[in-house]
């Protein structure tokens, strides 16, 4: 029995030795695994309280001051002959009867300011270079004159600079005045024509073409939106503008010359420009100031080939009554679909605020016997916590006018979101 007993505990050792070799390791194995187990969840703490660092909060901007409209004028007085067009610029207001083009007579001379004005600027009170007139500009003066083309008396040795040349291109439509400033400007006629179909084209005015100077010759030609958008441009210049609101202008050597545009000084009206031939009958570009949503908005009436009497008459009665036309309550202020209303920025990443179906202010909203269709808005935006699709509704605009109330729903144009953890990471 000794001898069995011996040999079993032969036996027995070596399997308790490796019994106590793997439980030894399972013993460091449960202690790396809680290791690792403990470095997992302390950085998953740690990476938690970093996420509010590492996801910032949305930084929402939205656009102050005018909600971006387009209008329309509701039935404008058109006139009965003729072409006409309703320009208001701050409004996006475009507007005509057609797209013929016509003769415009000394509505040429707006273009032939506008190149001179760029090529030589002007500031209120400065005169701009001068020249000294010369036996050649009064032989042209008494060739227009002649042919009863509008011109204002020049003397030999007379000085002339650039502010009196415009003065009486612009108030007297002096047909000689607009070869002078040609040629101070440019140098020669030639050269200027080609900058006015040149400044034409950059300007998008496609039906625009000049062939003179002063718009003498039926072959100057344009559209009656194209000539509004032209005023409305020049009216910018507060030289220009200035200008154009004179009745009348003193000359050096011609004196006292009186304005040609109709009504202007009277109704409300600060210009612009008028000509007549008989090619072109009676043209007019009037200017006048209304109040729009509490601001001074500038509205520019254009007529072309009116016929009748004077010409000039029956152009300047059209133009007073399309101005007159045009009220704050004849406006139908548009909201287009997907017009931008302000910005999101989230995580270093920006994109557009849009409304996503448009809506319509009519005049008939207005409050009655308020003389303004004044409206108000406010734009409410969620809390963005999630990432945002394209098209994904964010918030709400809410335009109230007169006692009507229209919502439409704030969009955002393209997909934000904040980085991934993998790319706040790496």
């Amino acid at each position: 029995m000794t001898s069995t007993t011996r040999q079993r505990s032969n036996v027995a050792r070596p399997a308790t030795f490796f019994g106590r070799v793997r439980a030894a390791w399972r013993g460091v194995g449960l202690r790396l695994l809680g290791m690792g187990i403990g470095t997992v969840v302390a950085v998953g703490a740690l990476v938690a309280m970093q996420l509010p660092l590492l996801h910032p909060a949305a930084a929402v901007t939205v656009n102050v001051g005018s909600l971006p409209l387009h209008a329309t004028v509701q039935h404008p007085h058109w006139p009965s002959q003729g072409e006409a067009a309703i320009v208001i610029p701050q409004l996006g207001v475009t507007q005509s009867t057609s797209s013929a083009l016509l003769p415009i007579a000394s509505l040429t001379k707006m273009m032939t300011a506008y190149v001179v004005l760029a090529k030589l600027p002007l500031q209120l009170g400065q005169t701009g270079p001068c020249l000294v007139v010369n036996a050649a500009d009064v032989s042209a003066f008494q060739s227009m004159k002649s042919s009863y083309q509008s011109s204002v008396a020049v003397a030999a040795g007379e000085r002339l600079c650039e502010a009196d040349l415009l003065r009486g291109l612009l108030v007297h439509s002096a047909s000689n005045y607009a070869a002078m400033l040609a040629n101070l400007a440019w140098g020669s006629q030639n050269a200027f024509i080609a900058q006015m179909n040149a400044v034409a084209t950059a300007l998008g005015m496609v039906g625009t073409h000049y062939s003179d100077v002063s718009g003498y010759r039926a072959t100057n030609v344009s559209t009656a939106s194209d000539q509004g958008r032209l005023a409305a441009i020049l009216m910018a210049n507060p030289v220009f503008a200035a200008d154009v609101n004179n009745t009348s202008v003193v000359l050096p050597v011609a004196g006292r010359v009186s304005s040609y545009t109709p009504f202007v000084g009277s109704f409300g009206v600060i210009g612009v420009k008028s000509g007549r031939t008989q090619a072109a009958g009676g043209c007019d570009v009037m200017a006048t100031m209304m109040t729009y949503e509490g601001r001074p908005t500038l509205v520019i009436a254009v007529v072309l080939n009116q016929r009748g009497g004077d010409l000039l008459g029956p152009a300047g009665v059209a133009a007073i009554a399309l101005t007159q036309s045009v009220t704050p309550v004849s406006i139908v202020a548009i909201v287009h679909r997907n017009t931008v209303i302000g910005r999101v920025q989230w995580a270093g990443k920006e994109t557009a605020l849009v409304v996503r179906r448009g809506l319509q202010l009519r005049p008939a909203w207005a409050p009655l016997g308020s003389g303004s269709a004044t409206y108000s808005y406010k734009v409410a935006l969620d809390h963005f916590s999630r990432p945002l699709r394209p098209g994904a509704s964010v918030g709400s605009l809410t335009v109230r006018s007169g006692n009507k109330t229209h919502t439409r729903v704030v969009a955002v144009r393209d997909a934000i979101g904040p980085a991934t953890l993998w790319q706040d990471l790496r």
